[in-house]
């Protein structure tokens, strides 16, 4: 197993990306940290692969809120003895063009996307260099990198995040610690479900694959950075993309 006896901490774990991520993980072995804002499903998803004989539990915890970090932190290692692995999955969106992006929805996005993925890595810092070993798995978008319409919110903070990538890349690396980012395309998520069948179409027209990406094509992305097959893999960002971007 990849990733055997590994404690995982994954935030936004609750359904998505991040569920697909936390299922993955527990099947290559990995003590599982299923993290999410939401109580009721955080608690639901967790007792699901628990009932596979995976080792998952269930913490609650608000990304933007510091105290709230620290707490689930300090929970997680009280439960597993320590963290070797951050995926910085939860993000929100509250999309709007320019003109009518309001304050408050701009600062939400940032709290949560941005923000929240500064306070987690820096909450799980000294437990991986206590252990001269580390995995920081962030997720950023190809909103982030070539920008995307209505998104003025959520691109900069998935550009933030690449750039904080490549700083703690820099600053981590020779105390054992790789970061690194992952990009996705379109998936199929909650997200998508919302956008219109006809729009859907257009998009997959523009694919070079022909299709949207699944939960699993990202949970594989975040599964091999966080093994020991990307050792000298430090301070990139994998696009996920089905090619969309070329």
């Amino acid at each position: 197993m990849r990733l055997q006896d590994k404690v995982a901490i994954i935030t936004g774990a609750a359904n998505g990306l991040g569920l697909a991520a936390a299922g993955t993980f527990a099947r290559e072995g990995a003590k599982v940290a299923l993290t999410d804002f939401n109580v009721e499903q955080g608690r639901l998803r967790a007792n699901e692969l628990r009932e596979k004989g995976y080792d998952v539990t269930f913490f609650q915890v608000n990304v933007a809120d510091r105290a709230s970090v620290d707490k689930m932190v300090s929970n997680v290692i009280k439960t597993y003895g320590g963290i070797d692995i951050l995926v910085n999955n939860a993000g929100i969106t509250k999309d709007a063009m320019l003109a009518k992006l309001t304050v408050e929805d701009f600062q939400k996005v940032l709290d949560v996307n941005l923000t929240g993925v500064f306070h987690c890595t820096q909450a799980v810092l000294p437990s991986m260099l206590e252990k001269g070993w580390g995995r920081i798995i962030s997720t950023s978008s190809v909103s982030g990198v070539y920008g995307n319409v209505g998104q003025t919110n959520y691109a900069a903070t998935k550009a933030g995040v690449v750039g904080m990538t490549k700083t703690w890349a820099k600053e981590l690396g020779r105390k054992g610690i790789n970061v690194n980012a992952v990009a996705p395309g379109f998936m199929e998520t909650a997200m998508t479900e919302k956008v219109p069948e006809n729009i859907l179409d257009q998009i997959r027209k523009t694919i070079p694959l022909g299709r949207l990406g699944k939960p699993e094509d990202i949970a594989n992305a975040y599964l091999y950075l966080a093994s020991d097959e990307s050792n000298y893999v430090n301070g990139t960002v994998l696009h996920v993309d089905g090619g969309i971007m070329m």
